[in-house]
């Protein structure tokens, strides 16, 4: 592997002088410049990034713990995080930890051993566990994404979980729909309890309450709404909608209904949640509620650069207002 003296030679000119032609620190004259630049191209020398990183104390690097790539409203965020890092001349580390504890603690280690600039962390609910790995980098800026709980030691951005729950059961309930079932994610999550606060402060605007018995607890995947909506459909008398907490979910139980020759929304009616990519793609295309995910991501961003150029910021915590999208798969009845 070429080194920084190699191309010197190569290009006849003084280590110092391709250090300035690399970093831009310092005017170099163009037929040098010219020289060094031939030579590191025919060399194919990389600088070591490790050693700057040393000088400079910056590696340009962010770190990102996601609990799943795979759920695609997390994959939507990833993706504007991404695209604003290397908008910034950042570069990314993905770690999908699955809520997973060792996970979660080798690849905090393995951040911290990079020497990362800052971190995001992106999750529902996360628990004491990690609260209490995280807090011990708190030297490091970190910014976290829909974590429900103020923090003492990073910026927060909280999904409005409950406010979006209760515009999406307002608009059933004034499109005729008394009888909701919803499809949960895990109750002992805070997300989730928080969305059922939005479905009963919705009802009882109306009057209506929420019963036990309507309430059907998935995980967020796309096989429990399909699980719990079998379930929903085999009620007698059956609700004439379901609101379900994720979008995945509610296409889940969309293709329930297909295979059971219910027509949505003839039949019965389905919302969903997050307005992944695959919503408007779903038959029918899915009302359902909307977060920003890209703004989201690059606001997060935003954030942890701001406090990786001013560690002396003190913690701040925003929220992200939902938006109700109005697509196919809702029947008015009135």
């Amino acid at each position: 592997m070429a080194t920084i003296k190699d191309v010197a030679a190569r290009a006849g000119v003084s280590i110092s002088t391709v250090s300035h032609v690399l970093n831009h620190t310092r005017r170099v004259s163009e037929d040098a410049t010219q020289k060094v630049l031939e030579a590191v191209a025919e060399l194919n020398y990389a600088p070591n990034s490790v050693a700057r990183s040393l000088k400079v104390n910056s590696t340009k690097t962010i770190g990102m713990l996601v609990t799943t790539s795979a759920n695609p409203f997390f994959a939507e965020v990833v993706q504007g995080v991404e695209a604003y890092c290397f908008e910034q001349g950042y570069s990314l580390i993905l770690c999908n930890t699955e809520n997973q504890p060792p996970r979660q603690r080798h690849y905090l280690r393995m951040l911290m051993e990079k020497r990362v600039d800052g971190l995001l962390v992106l999750g529902t609910d996360i628990d004491s566990t990690l609260r209490d790995m995280l807090r011990s980098y708190k030297n490091v800026p970190q910014v976290v994404l829909d974590w429900g709980t103020e923090c003492d030691f990073a910026n927060v951005i909280n999904d409005n979980a409950r406010s979006g729950a209760s515009m999406a059961t307002r608009y059933l309930v004034e499109q005729g729909h008394t009888d909701i079932a919803c499809i949960t994610g895990q109750l002992g999550k805070q997300t989730t309890q928080q969305r059922l606060d939005g479905v009963r402060d919705a009802l009882g605007e109306h009057g209506l309450t929420l019963a036990e018995a309507r309430i059907f607890e998935g995980d967020y995947e796309s096989q429990s709404g399909f699980d719990q909506m079998k379930h929903i459909l085999a009620l007698n008398p059956r609700p004439t909608a379901v609101f379900a907490f994720d979008d995945p979910m509610a296409i889940g139980a969309i293709c329930a209904a297909w295979e059971a020759g219910v027509k949505v929304p003839d039949e019965i009616s389905v919302v969903g949640y997050d307005d992944v990519e695959m919503a408007r793609f779903s038959s029918p295309p899915l009302t359902t509620i909307r977060h920003p995910k890209a703004e989201l991501g690059q606001m997060a961003v935003q954030q942890l650069m701001g406090r990786i150029r001013n560690k002396e910021l003190s913690v701040e915590s925003f929220t992200v207002e939902p938006e109700l999208i109005i697509r196919h798969s809702v029947k008015s009845l009135k």
